[in-house]
């Protein structure tokens, strides 16, 4: 089997990998030159995740290249406790939640799938694509094309294929919040803990790595910023004036030596079209599902992906059972996902309430109600 993949980011990477470890031939197409650099800020493999990585074989590599977390903890805008729970798995469960720089994960993911044999082409964007007699063939910008058994599209959010295989197939929308992240010196923030601040103006997370804190704040807004031409100076003063109420990230945001560049959060309503009978979307082309699980469901997909490919009579049903498989899961932790957009918008009634009800809820119901997501065993491949 010959398969083209569009996208080399996580899922991109990810399916690369998968499909090598059947046996496929496998070419990535990326269209910008280094689809490892300064795309992102840090990200977080819950344990779902990870089992995903370790069916590839990349979880020594995803280790090595970020830290592991053990513990999540909430926090109201007034600074009090909501809730001490397990980062990113049950508490039963052996695997570490693994923060790391997207770049990093992007690049390990990448060097295990050159090393299993994927060629990755840099520098080259998709404008076409369409069915043949046997086959799938692709068109890049300059002309060259490109023929193959499948078509693997993981070309993100603003994907081309999506709507390639549907016209009609939704945009995506502004959510309502922005994302600003950057990097801290200061004492005094526990290792091994993710922390989640319900601020007055949006959610505020922060962690430590080592001798830094990386943190991210997700300002609710009803308008999305310009993410170029604001300097740095000005945006960090717009967010110590946004967040001068909460005592520990106005500290946080006073210590930061550096940050990244702004991220403009998007939703897209359920996406009808996964497939044709050559062609698939996979990760954030499909199902941009944020909450902290985006990277880990695009990994899970490439597996499934691979080993409905591996299994079925012919890559129309397999495309068919991958689409059967995935679906349920993705449209519950779609659901998942908008709660949490929801609690990171609300206002300042609505935000003291839910404070109220979490202080309740995490305690006696939290792992519970999460067990579905983290205690997913993924798909596996014949040897």
């Amino acid at each position: 089997m010959r398969a083209i993949v569009i996208g080399g980011g996580v899922g991109g990477a990810a399916a690369a990998l998968a499909l090598r470890r059947i046996g496929a031939e496998v070419t990535v197409y990326e269209a910008y030159a280094d689809p490892a650099g300064d795309v992102g800020a840090w990200v977080s493999l819950a344990a779902n995740g990870l089992r995903a990585v370790d069916a590839l074989g990349g979880l020594a590599a995803v280790r090595a290249a970020g830290f592991e977390i053990e513990r999540q903890r909430m926090w109201s805008a007034g600074g009090m406790l909501i809730g001490d729970v397990p980062r990113g798995r049950r508490s039963s469960d052996t695997l570490r939640s693994v923060t790391l720089m997207r770049a990093r994960l992007v690049a390990a993911l990448r060097a295990a799938a050159v090393e299993a044999g994927a060629a990755i082409v840099t520098g080259a964007r998709l404008v076409g694509a369409g069915e043949t007699g046997g086959g799938v063939r692709v068109t890049l910008e300059g002309g060259a094309t490109d023929t193959a058994d499948v078509l693997v599209a993981a070309d993100g959010i603003w994907s081309t294929v999506r709507g390639l295989l549907d016209p009609a197939a939704p945009v995506p929308q502004y959510a309502g919040l922005y994302s600003v992240s950057g990097v801290s010196r200061l004492d005094g923030v526990d290792p091994g803990v993710f922390n989640l601040t319900f601020a007055r103006n949006g959610a505020f997370l922060h962690v430590r790595a080592g001798d830094e804190v990386w943190w991210s704040a997700q300002v609710t807004s009803p308008v999305a910023p310009p993410r170029v031409g604001v300097d740095d100076a000005v945006r960090l003063r717009e967010l110590s004036r946004l967040y001068a109420e909460e005592v520990v990230p106005a500290t946080i945001l006073a210590a930061t030596t550096s940050l990244q560049p702004t991220a403009v959060m998007h939703v897209l309503d359920p996406v009808a079209t996964w497939h044709s009978d050559r062609i698939v979307i996979i990760g954030d082309a499909a199902h941009p599902v944020g909450a902290g699980q985006g990277a880990s469901m695009a990994i899970e997909d490439a597996l499934a992906l691979a080993a409905a490919l591996q299994r079925a009579p012919s890559v129309a049903e397999a495309l068919r059972r991958y689409d059967a498989e995935r679906r349920p899961r993705i449209t519950k932790i779609l659901s998942s996902a908008e709660d949490n957009r929801s609690a990171k918008r609300a206002g300042p009634v609505r935000r003291r309430l839910q404070a109220a009800l979490m202080r309740i809820f995490v305690p006696m119901f939290y792992e519970k109600a999460t067990a579905w997501l983290y205690a997913y065993e993924p798909a596996e491949l014949a040897k």
